[in-house]
């Protein structure tokens, strides 16, 4: 392919994971997809390799980009199957995201490649409502789905659909089915799969090769990868930083990274990591990568295509049994979104030594995590992350209420959430002054604040309430956020049962300032 045919074939390429996003986004039911965009798309060759995403949810789309030749190999496909999986041991992320994944056949029956997506569920069976429990072990945080037929040969599975639609327990379960289960969501997420699927069919029709131009793609974004790697000085680069806590009484606890640039290619070395904990802050490897590949795509030019070859020149290694590499069944509800955000903050931390004008001050370092609800007939579960401060860089100033990083997603509207909960929205407003002071200061938290008509069961999963956001160049911390419950000070990861007049508060952290000697 010359220049112009190759950047044609990226667009379309990045077309279909747009329209899978919006097929996704109009036929599910539950907010958190709906409005929050807590979604992901994208399209991988016929070996696993990604080829293009839309601009939706870093976590996910980087753990899918790791981890997906080893889902989709050694299995005999079929046109017309759909695969569910979200074991985060397998290239998942935590039980909440769920993803789908169609193989895509050429005209000739030949595999070409695959479409998949990947959804946050609100509800997926934990202990909590949300599924987004305080938790010690996997098998609290919900189900978990090994690498499943949802479709085989376009036919639904009947089993699974009942029980992910709630309506029969788990395979070898006591208890009662799953209640409140949308599986429409899980519907939509097919349709998604099911478009994207065709359109890529179509598309690979109208061309000679589709898996000559996914080869030319891959090719051309690790040539601009490793001119932008080769682009920082060759050099060994240290970084540490903390968690608050693990929610288990285990506090500032160490995540540590050491950066090696030599030539065109980079390396990322956890070691000096704590040790796996008891609470749920623990990753596997594949959210490590995830916020790894993120920090390298962004100090590349917008036009880069978000494709595997941007990875081939980067390394990662986290030793076994720590926080970053967690042995099955550790708990991970919480490394997903915290222990995700942080490791974003050691890798850029270190990074900042190579490029210390590419790289921003630390945004607020977490998701501030809330779900709650109710069982029952009249149940309901909610969730959702709350936007912060964005970092100040040498350019200018940090965004103020935005979501940072690895998150990605939107609020949900006062409207929608007021009709869908039995919530009441007492104040929502820019935290000001909490973004760090400096030549150009850090953005500004969030304080929201909401009033229960209904008994509710709460869970909290949040961090930098005691580490703040770091500034760079003599830049000052942004503030550290704060969770109250009728005015009381609450630990950052915690549950909570909330009688109806009760009050949650929630206020975010600011992003670090950044100050140049240059300014002065």
């Amino acid at each position: 392919m010359n220049p112009i045919q190759l950047s044609i074939f990226a667009n379309r390429l990045s077309g279909i994971c747009d329209e899978m996003g919006a097929v996704l986004r109009l036929s599910a039911l539950s907010p958190n997809i709906k409005d929050r965009l807590d979604f992901s798309c994208a399209i991988f060759d016929a070996q696993g390799r990604l080829c293009a995403q839309a601009a939706h949810i870093p976590v996910h789309l980087g753990s899918m980009a790791y981890a997906m030749a080893d889902l989709v190999s050694d299995r005999e496909w079929t046109p017309g199957d759909l695969l569910v999986v979200n074991d985060p041991y397998l290239g998942g992320t935590h039980l909440p995201d769920v993803t789908v994944v169609a193989p895509v056949y050429a005209a000739d029956s030949a595999l070409i490649g695959f479409a998949v997506t990947r959804a946050h569920h609100a509800n997926i069976g934990a202990h909590s409502p949300g599924s987004m429990p305080v938790s010690t072990h996997l098998t609290q945080e919900g189900l978990v789905i090994a690498p499943t037929l949802l479709k085989a040969a376009g036919q639904w599975q009947i089993p699974l659909c009942r029980r992910l639609a709630g309506l029969e327990p788990l395979p070898g379960a006591d208890s009662p089915p799953m209640e409140n289960l949308r599986f429409g969501d899980f519907a939509a997420q097919a349709s998604a799969c099911e478009t994207g699927a065709r359109r890529l069919a179509e598309m690979a029709a109208t061309l000679a090769d589709i898996g000559h131009g996914f080869d030319a793609l891959n090719a051309y974004g690790e040539k601009r990868a490793r001119a932008r790697i080769a682009a920082l000085p060759d050099g060994q680069y240290h970084f540490t930083d903390v968690m608050d806590d693990d929610g288990q009484g285990q506090q500032d606890i160490t995540i540590s990274v050491t950066l090696r640039i030599e030539g065109d290619s980079a390396s990322l070395d956890f070691t000096g990591t704590a040790d796996q904990v008891a609470g749920n802050i623990n990753c596997p490897l594949s959210v490590v990568a995830a916020a790894a590949y993120y920090c390298f795509r962004c100090l590349m030019d917008d036009d880069v295509p978000a494709c595997d070859g941007l990875f081939r020149p980067i390394s990662l290694s986290a030793p076994p049994g720590s926080l970053l590499n967690a042995h099955r069944p550790a708990a991970v509800a919480a490394g997903n979104v915290e222990t995700s955000s942080r490791v974003v903050d050691v890798v850029l931390g270190a990074l900042a030594q190579a490029a210390p004008e590419a790289v921003p001050a630390a945004s607020q370092g977490t998701m501030n995590n809330v779900a709650m609800g109710a069982s029952g007939e009249q149940g309901w579960d909610y969730y959702e992350t709350m936007a912060g401060g964005a970092g100040a860089h040498a350019g200018g100033a940090g965004l103020s209420a935005v979501h940072t990083h690895m998150t990605n997603t939107l609020n949900t509207p006062i409207e929608s959430l007021e009709a869908h909960y039995p919530l009441r929205v007492l104040e929502y407003r820019i935290r000001h002054g909490s973004g760090g002071a400096g030549v150009f200061c850090g953005g500004d938290g969030l304080v929201r604040e909401l009033e229960f008509l209904a008994e509710a069961q709460v869970t909290l999963l949040t961090d930098r309430r005691r580490s703040a956001p770091w500034g760079l160049a003599g830049g000052k911390n942004g503030a550290v956020g704060e969770n109250r419950h009728n005015g009381r000070l609450l630990p950052s990861k915690t549950g909570f049962a909330a009688r109806v007049g009760d009050r949650l508060l929630v206020a975010s952290p600011g992003g670090g300032g950044y100050y140049d000697t240059r300014y002065k």
